[in-house]
């Protein structure tokens, strides 16, 4: 068990009042180095109740710059956060790089109070605690510092702060039914607490546990902690930057997944449009009562310039109502959308239940546009295989589809339609010369989505290939498998 020592540590008033003055003037100054950084800073204040978790969250208002901090007490979640994945609410609070994000309700708190009052099995709380440490890894992975801090306060000297409370007039409020459960299942919550703080106390984000009984140096402590890790962690930055090289050209393409469809699929026309009208009236039908079981999907368009990726959406979209779905086009991403993991930007877009997400472009331009064009460097794109698998799996654990395309055309066919949208006034704005760049990268972007649908083709989000040659071929093949997936799904609900 993660044993919490019951110290008695303690620091005198003169001995608080003389660090003190440094102690404030070196946070500011770290805190104001920070703003220039290209990480944030993710602090957990956790810990027993009436161990000062709340105390230590104001005083790093007061001592350091509030503008740059945010805090947040998530404690049980609201009907909004209900309607996602249970890790959405938390990377909706994490902080943008330079800034600190300060938890005092984070993704602990449930885990141990479900486990500690029988809400939580044993296999369940695992799974949370193994949910917890991915998460954690991928902000740490990412360059964030994450500091975790467990206020103790032994069962003798919670019950008496609990009497010295009662006892005032002026804070007696300050003692709540919750406060009182807790003290009574004292044992139970320590055990569970011990255990997770064991789990998870990794060599990237290990736990500090600070005894809380004496004010002053749980202050100290923590701040001087704080300190510490924020001025090694700027330092580690700045010798070790991470460089980003385009990857070498490749040299002789080897033979892909890709390689193995037959484009050469067509339709007539006549078999196109009595298609179309089929598979078009059945998506509507299984797209209302998908919106009654609240059942949501999250689509995914990938593949190359110019293969018919609009085309198949907007052929999807006439069977549904435009109070269901949102079509999510992906370019560049924004300053503010820098400043986060790159998987920020898509867990704000996700579908609510009932509700569809179609992504133009997604997640998986880290391992494609960003792998080729050395945007990403080697570490960031090859660790996304694992992040974007860990995401996909949330989402469908969470009741949400994912449904994933790769629309495949051949160079010729490309060429074709790049020349067609130069002479058509109405596609003339989707033709660039980087367009045309690009295909002088098809080798390696060949090699790349090969590796990206033998990574991330799983059994809960498995890749669908396309041969879009023939964009009527291609529609249909779009429309029957959604109107599939979305069957299942709803079969599944029925058992």
């Amino acid at each position: 068990m993660f044993e919490i020592a019951e110290l008695g540590r303690k620091l005198s008033k003169e001995e608080y009042r003389e660090v003190l003055p440094q102690l404030r003037t070196d946070l500011l100054a770290a805190q104001r180095e920070l703003q220039s950084a290209d990480f944030p800073v993710v602090v957990l204040l956790s810990g027993v109740e009436g161990a000062g978790k709340g105390e230590a969250l104001n005083l790093l208002h007061e001592w350091m710059d509030a503008r740059y901090m945010h805090a947040h007490a998530l404690g049980e979640p609201t009907s909004e956060h209900l309607e996602h994945p249970e890790f959405w609410r938390f990377w909706m609070a994490l902080p943008p790089h330079g800034r600190i994000g300060l938890f005092v309700g984070n993704w602990y708190t449930q885990p141990i109070i479900g486990r500690a009052f029988d809400k939580m099995g044993s296999g369940e709380f695992e799974r949370s605690l193994a949910r917890i440490k991915a998460f954690e890894k991928t902000l740490h992975d990412d360059g964030a510092l994450v500091l975790k801090y467990w206020f103790h306060l032994s069962e003798d000297k919670q019950r008496k702060r609990l009497k010295r409370l009662r006892a005032d007039p002026d804070r007696a409020w300050r003692v709540t039914k919750k406060d009182r459960r807790f003290l009574k299942h004292y044992g139970k919550l320590r055990r569970v607490s011990a255990h997770a703080l064991r789990e998870t106390s990794t060599g990237e984000t290990p736990w500090t546990v600070i005894e809380g009984g004496d004010t002053r140096y749980r202050n100290v402590t923590m701040a001087r902690h704080l300190l510490e890790e924020l001025s090694k962690h700027l330092r580690r930055r700045k010798v070790a930057p991470q460089k980003v090289v385009a990857p070498s050209p490749v040299e002789q393409r080897p033979v892909t997944i890709l390689d193995q469809l037959d484009l050469s699929r067509k339709l007539s026309r006549p078999e196109y449009r009595r298609e179309l009208e089929r598979w078009q009236g059945r998506l509507a039908v299984l797209a209302r009562e998908a919106w009654e079981k609240k059942v949501g999907a999250a689509l995914v368009f990938e593949g190359w310039d110019a293969a018919g990726k609009g085309g198949a959406v907007r052929r999807m979209i006439r069977a549904l109502d435009a109070r269901q779905y949102r079509v999510i086009p992906i370019a560049a991403p924004t300053d503010e959308e820098r400043a986060h993991h790159y998987l920020w930007r898509f867990w704000r877009h996700l579908p609510t239940p009932g509700k569809l997400s179609i992504y133009d472009r997604s997640w998986y331009g880290r391992v494609l546009v960003e792998r080729v064009e050395g945007f990403a460097t080697e570490d960031e794109w090859r660790r996304a295989y694992y992040e974007i698998n860990e995401f996909e799996e949330q989402l469908s654990d969470f009741g949400l589809l994912v449904i994933k395309f790769w629309l495949h055309i051949s160079p010729d066919e490309q060429l074709r339609r790049f020349r067609e949208r130069e002479h058509k006034p109405w596609k003339q704005h989707k033709i660039t010369e980087e367009d045309y760049r690009n295909r002088g990268k098809i080798p390696a972007y060949q090699v790349a989505a090969d590796e990206m649908i033998g990574r991330t083709s799983t059994e809960f989000a498995p890749w669908t290939l396309v041969e879009a040659d023939d964009k009527p071929f291609a529609r249909i093949k779009v429309l029957e498998t959604v109107c599939t997936r979305l069957e299942r799904a709803l079969e599944r609900r029925k058992k």
